[in-house]
């Protein structure tokens, strides 16, 4: 029996193997359709820094950009890595407790998170705080993990640095910039009654010196005797 074999092109084969390699590689959806998030992961957390030792140091970063949900999103990312380093340091039991509450924050691995940026600032912490913080985010993220495709969140952001942001600008030169605005209406009616008394008063006084001027002319001034009358005089 002869069986006959298709003639692939190698056109073809490139296309397969894009195909099989992307299903394999999986999407950059990172949606849920049931949520991964128990209703007693605040217990489990509970549970777990009564355990351990409240001052244990760990890092959390600081300059996350501040999102309303990738913010929680990208904590509970950086949180999961942290429970994956303390697993391999702790003893039995603490191991256990690890992973139950690795178990809640577990789902963040499911999305194709790309690798934290070097922005990214850490700032040292104790595991208590830091165990609170990891419940407040699940707060803020369980009623929204169902309802909402975060794919925009795969790439951690940091805040912008202060150094890159423009310089405030003076407030002088603001004001010295700025549009004068034009003068209200308001204003210019109860300005013109004081301008009218102005020109009043000086219309008056202009008028009082004019007829003082006029009467000082009008006076009669007394006549220079002549050089014949100063001599009947004397004579």
């Amino acid at each position: 029996m002869t069986v006959l074999v298709p003639a692939w092109s190698p056109t073809t084969r490139l296309l397969l193997l894009l195909l099989l390699s992307s299903e394999l590689s999986g999407t950059q959806d990172c949606s849920f359709q049931f949520s991964p998030i128990s209703s007693d992961f605040a217990a489990k957390i509970r549970e777990l820094s009564d355990y351990l030792l409240q001052d244990y140091p760990v890092t959390v970063a600081s300059n996350l950009q501040d999102e309303e949900l990738c913010g929680a999103l990208w904590r509970l990312v950086l949180a999961q890595r942290w429970m994956e380093r303390l697993k391999t340091v702790a003893g039995s039991k603490m191991r256990g407790l690890l992973e139950r509450v690795n178990t809640e924050i577990h789902f963040v691995t499911k999305c194709a998170f790309q690798p934290p940026r070097s922005c990214l600032r850490f700032v040292q912490t104790n595991i208590s705080r830091f165990l609170q913080e990891t419940s407040e985010q699940l707060v803020s993220l369980k009623p929204w993990i169902t309802r909402r495709n975060f794919s925009r969140c795969l790439e951690l952001q940091c805040q912008p640095d202060s150094s890159t942001l423009p310089p405030p600008q003076n407030s002088g030169a603001l004001e010295a910039t700025a549009p004068t605005a034009p003068p209200s209406p308001l204003l210019f009616l109860l300005l013109l009654p004081m301008g009218l008394l102005l020109l009043a008063a000086a219309w008056c006084l202009h008028w009082q010196r004019t007829q003082q001027r006029m009467s000082c002319a009008g006076e009669q001034v007394p006549p220079i005797p002549s050089p014949q009358n100063l001599l009947l005089v004397e004579h």
